[in-house]
């Protein structure tokens, strides 16, 4: 790279990504970033994709510590890295001290530190990151703090609620490794991260029923350890899940739909020429009945659509869904003002407003009446229309609420939906795009809930548009690389256009109906101060829908799709690599 010009066209910041190191011992190869450890791997076989700790504030956002200079200690015996680091938020401090000791058949971490001030947090501690690709499906014995021991396995389809509560010790076989990893210090348990589009089975400190926010005592922190040891494991083969992805037989390439909302409707009714040029055959039209009056929402998509007569309109309607109205009565009156309106819905989807924060295990559920009820009353006011239900948020909302599956109203339903935001727990370049080996598992996941129904998903977008885990997106003004944002500067540059091609790539197996890769304006757009790489990735992908997909693989970093003897390749590496320059596209 030449210098900051470069970083901002891959990247859309002048930030470089972080050093990585690479520590080898023999057949341990494993990288050190930042403090964290990621990428164990043994004789080239990965056991361990992170192990680092992490401190989330009051809204689930990262709190990223202030790193003195690590300690190294070499010897034949063992290596032994010591990095000082310190949490702080707006109120105290957690001054904590990481000492990681490999050797050949293991890697023990334990952490020590002071609390000053007043700390409140979701969670501070290890959390521990297993790989997904051959693990989804493997056998585990789980021993808990009173030392019983339980025979499970890894979750195959994505497990809503967490599959090991209570962990002591974890033991595992995988990929011809046997692999042990005990805790103490809190009480750990485990959640399947796939949903959120992780590729990874995360094991963390206290559990996700207890109260959060909850604040740490001033004085020393409670130490905390994390011992993994590995060996070579007994030769007989373990019973693994069904592949993951379909066979390519008949599938065609969804159909295109960008996202809009009320105010961004009424700019491109007087600007139609931004919409048609992106080549997207549809529109979500992104309705709350808790933010603006319904009326005047519908108007302005009404406005979008006389401008567009050719484009599908596709309804996302927000409801309140509270004790005022009965669903019916609510539906009845939105009915009344998209008539009166004149907009003429290609499809409606109905979600409670309520249900696009996330209900954590243990929470108790909000106000809402049962979904079979909305949806029974939505079955009357929208009889001519085409239904779908799910989510307006993310998978792990749709995976721990689920629509009605029996009976003639699920039949009626057309689709299930969510959108998908790959910055939910980790925002590195490295995470985010380890995001798309999590793709295949959450749109079988996702296919399995829809049954017989189609398949929608989206908003698919680097940046999050809401935030179901806490109060807020978060404010990015220096457009850098953290979780939860609500603009995500890589949107905008080479990386973006590459992580869509492979989202693409990845998605296409699964055959969804309609994909949302973007909005049109602001921060997921693709319209921008400048071009956008993004959105001649979108509209080459727009202009085939319906085609037969022929190849769709990822593979040793480069993302390959053919429709219709049509082929769109990316680098999804910030490296060449296949003749390809650095989050190159080439068509």
């Amino acid at each position: 790279m030449s210098g900051n010009t470069d970083l901002v066209a891959l990247f859309g910041t002048p930030t470089p990504p972080p050093v990585r190191e690479s520590i080898v011992r023999g057949p341990v190869h494993v990288t050190l970033e930042d403090g964290t450890l990621r990428h164990l791997k043994i004789g080239g076989v990965e056991i361990l994709r992170q192990a680092a700790f992490l401190v989330r504030d009051r809204d689930w956002g990262r709190v990223t510590p202030t790193l003195a200079p690590a300690r190294r200690d070499d010897s034949d015996d063992a290596l032994v890295l010591t990095q000082p680091m310190v949490f702080r938020t707006a109120t105290g401090a957690l001054d904590v001290t990481i000492t990681a000791t490999l050797r050949a058949h293991s890697l023990t971490l334990v952490a020590t530190g002071q609390v000053t001030g007043l700390f409140d947090t979701n969670r501070s501690g290890f959390t521990l990151l297993y790989p997904i690709n051959g693990m989804a499906g493997a056998r585990a014995c789980v021993t808990h703090s009173d030392g019983s021991q339980e025979d499970k396995c890894f979750p195959d389809v994505i497990a809503p609620w967490q599959p090991f509560e209570d962990i002591a010790a974890l033991t595992h076989q995988a990929n011809g490794l046997a692999v042990t990893c005990a805790f103490a210090g809190d009480v750990f348990e485990m959640e399947d991260q796939r949903q959120w589009g992780d590729a990874s089975f995360k094991i963390y400190n206290r559990p996700l029923a207890r109260p959060w926010p909850y604040r740490l005592a001033q004085g020393a922190f409670p130490t905390q350890t994390m011992s993994l040891t590995w060996q070579a494991a007994p030769k007989a083969a373990q019973p693994r899940p069904a592949g993951l992805t379909p066979a390519l037989t008949d599938q065609r390439f969804a159909q295109t739909a960008l996202v809009l909302d009320s105010a961004q409707a009424a700019r491109a009714a007087l600007s139609p020429q931004d919409l048609v040029q992106t080549g997207a055959q549809r529109v979500l039209c992104h309705l709350d009945a808790t933010a603006n009056t319904m009326a005047a929402q519908m108007d302005s998509f009404a406005r979008l659509q006389s401008a567009c007569p050719d484009l599908a309109f596709d309804l996302e309607l927000l409801g309140r869904f509270d004790a005022s109205q009965t669903p019916e009565e609510e539906l009845t009156a939105h009915r009344r003002a998209m008539d009166q309106a004149g907009l003429s819905p290609a499809s409606v989807f109905i979600c409670p407003a309520v249900d696009r924060q996330s209900t954590p295990p243990g929470s108790t559920w909000p106000d809402c009446p049962p979904l079979v009820d909305i949806h029974s009353a939505a079955a009357l006011v929208f009889a001519d229309v085409p239904r779908g239900a799910g989510m307006a948020s993310f998978f792990p909302e749709l995976n721990r609420k689920r629509p009605p599956r029996d009976g003639a109203l699920a039949q009626e339903l057309a689709f299930i939906t969510h959108g998908l935001c790959p910055i939910v727990h980790a925002a590195d370049d490295v995470s985010v795009l380890e995001t798309l080996e999590a793709i295949p598992h959450i749109a079988r996941s996702a296919r399995a809930i829809a049954g017989a129904r189609g398949y929608r998903i989206g908003p698919c977008t680097l940046a999050m548009r809401q935030n179901p885990y806490g109060n807020r997106t978060l404010p990015n003004p220096n457009l850098e690389r953290i979780c939860m944002a609500d603009i995500d500067p890589r949107h905008f540059a080479a990386f973006g256009a590459a992580y869509l091609v492979g989202l693409a790539s990845a998605l296409a197996p699964f055959a969804p109906q309609v994909w949302t890769p973007a909005a049109l304006y602001g921060p997921r757009g693709l319209l921008g101060a400048g071009p956008v790489p993004l959105a001649g990735v979108v509209r080459w992908l727009a202009e085939r829908a319906g085609g037969r997909v022929e190849v769709a693989q990822i593979d040793n970093a480069v993302a390959t799709l053919v429709i219709s003897g049509e082929r769109i390749v990316a680098n999804l590496s910030g490296s060449p690599c296949q003749g390809l320059g650095p989050f190159e596209v080439t068509k």
